[in-house]
């Protein structure tokens, strides 16, 4: 039998995407695990951190975004690496957009979500955080223009994937690579030196 933990996030996975999260309580998704809600406090400290870790360790699109920005600086070529950076991000937030959209649903919940994040120190702009490092990252080795506003260029490209993840989603379509790549096209000239 698996550990507990892991029975809690696929339970969770499954009582997120099938109620949102706005509706999917801890009652929930202990009784779809077969456990108490005390063991799932044993576990996890609240929802948000259920949340958590179903993003981090079921959402099969975390562990390559993840991969992808930890790019080395210097590696392979910015192009190469801002273009894996774009697929990662689109296949994530494609897979997950059902779960970010349901945490809009209830203001009260989305403001305690918000809040439990900023005390975990994780968020979404932690996403666009690590672009902007590795971009930063270049500059210095001076493969990016040292003009270049690398914190805004993070912002463009996950920006553009997440509007094409929401776009795909609306349209029933999956992700292009191709699409990506098209989205870093137009973001190299203002960042190649």
């Amino acid at each position: 039998m698996a550990p507990t933990r892991e029975v809690i996030l696929d339970a969770a996975l499954r009582v997120i995407r099938e109620r949102g999260l706005a509706k999917a309580t801890t009652k929930e998704i202990a009784k779809a695990a077969g456990f108490s809600e005390a063991a799932l406090y044993k576990h996890f400290a609240d929802k948000s951190e259920i949340f958590l870790g179903v993003l981090q360790e079921r959402s099969p699109g975390f562990p390559p975004l993840h991969t992808r920005l930890a790019a080395q600086p210097g590696s392979a070529t910015v192009a190469h690496n801002l273009t894996e950076i774009a697929v990662a991000a689109l296949a994530f937030y494609q897979e997950n957009f059902p779960l970010f959209g349901s945490i809009f649903a209830e203001q009260a919940i989305f403001d305690a979500h918000r809040l439990r994040l900023r005390q975990l120190g994780a968020g979404p702009h932690k996403v666009n955080d690590a672009l902007a490092g590795y971009l930063r990252g270049e500059q210095h080795l001076g493969r990016v223009r040292a003009d270049a506003d690398v914190a805004a260029a993070a912002d463009l490209l996950l920006g553009a994937c997440f509007q094409q993840a929401f776009l795909n989603h609306f349209q029933g379509q999956r992700p292009n690579p191709a699409t990506a790549a098209r989205h870093t096209n137009l973001l190299l000239p203002v960042l190649e030196p």
